[in-house]
């Protein structure tokens, strides 16, 4: 399944460019899942570097445990990455008939673990233009007490708060503003199998775990293919370059050893 072609519906194709997201339910199946999951997991765990108990971690770290590159640790990941089920649905929804990979990302919050403020990605990002998607992967379901990821719909049309990092201002700032402009908040929760794709200047935030569970989630962020490197506009997109896209500078295609083709040869029929 991990390979298995998908047809975006035109009217969700329509929505994600209105509304900068979408969710597509059972996009994946649930039994598959558990088997990556598990190995995913397994490798967020180990592999992370946070020491500190949560009550002494400042806001960003209370939000998860983070691990990117899973890909590059294990077999099994690399193949859950590499699948062209979700590459081809990231590249319908942006429009293109190729993507590479940008980074993997596991997020782990932690029971108790607290709030992901409000941000968008690409500020993180140097990148060239906006065609860079994220899909989200519960790899288990995910009821509003355990966080699921929230959008303010239609934000990625707002270019207020792009010059945040995401932190307590970022939240305070970000959810102000998106108020004040009208734009909804998307809160449903997430079955086993539901995969959401958002894009890179989409506002969105998540809740705490407030469950005795953790919450444990797979993201992948695909690109352009023709994507280009562009000038860092701050330290964050300079640490960027250098670590997802090493030895490129701007200008370059964003096409370094890290960063596969997950998909060419156009959209399913």
């Amino acid at each position: 399944m991990l390979d298995l072609p998908y047809a975006v519906p035109h009217d969700l194709i329509e929505r994600y460019a209105r509304e900068g997201f979408v969710r597509l339910p059972g996009l994946l199946d649930a039994d598959m899942l558990a088997h990556y999951g598990e190995e995913i997991t397994r490798l967020t765990l180990a592999l992370n570097t946070q020491d500190k108990p949560l009550e002494e971690r400042e806001t960003y770290d209370r939000a998860f445990l983070q691990v990117m590159n899973l890909w590059r640790s294990s077999e099994i990941a690399r193949r859950f990455v590499f699948g062209k089920r979700l590459a081809g649905v990231a590249a319908q929804l942006m429009g293109v008939k190729a993507v590479r990979l940008y980074h993997d990302q596991s997020l782990y919050k932690e029971p108790s673990g607290g709030f992901t403020p409000a941000h968008a990605d690409q500020y993180y990002w140097p990148l060239a233009s906006d065609r860079a998607i994220t899909a989200w992967i519960p790899l288990q379901p995910v009821p509003y007490e355990m966080g699921p990821l929230e959008f303010y719909s239609g934000s990625h049309h707002s270019e207020l708060g792009r010059d945040l990092p995401i932190s307590d201002e970022s939240e305070a700032r970000i959810t102000a503003e998106m108020e004040a402009q009208g734009h909804p908040i998307d809160r449903a929760a997430y079955a086993l199998g539901d995969v959401s794709f958002h894009g890179g200047w989409t506002f969105h935030r998540a809740g705490p775990n407030r469950s005795e569970r953790p919450r444990s989630v797979m993201t992948m962020i695909y690109i352009d293919a023709e994507m280009t490197v562009a000038e860092p506009v701050n330290a964050m997109q300079q640490a960027d370059l250098a670590q997802w896209l090493p030895g490129l500078k701007p200008g370059d295609p964003a096409a370094s050893p890290l960063n596969p083709v997950l998909l060419d040869g156009g959209l399913p029929q």
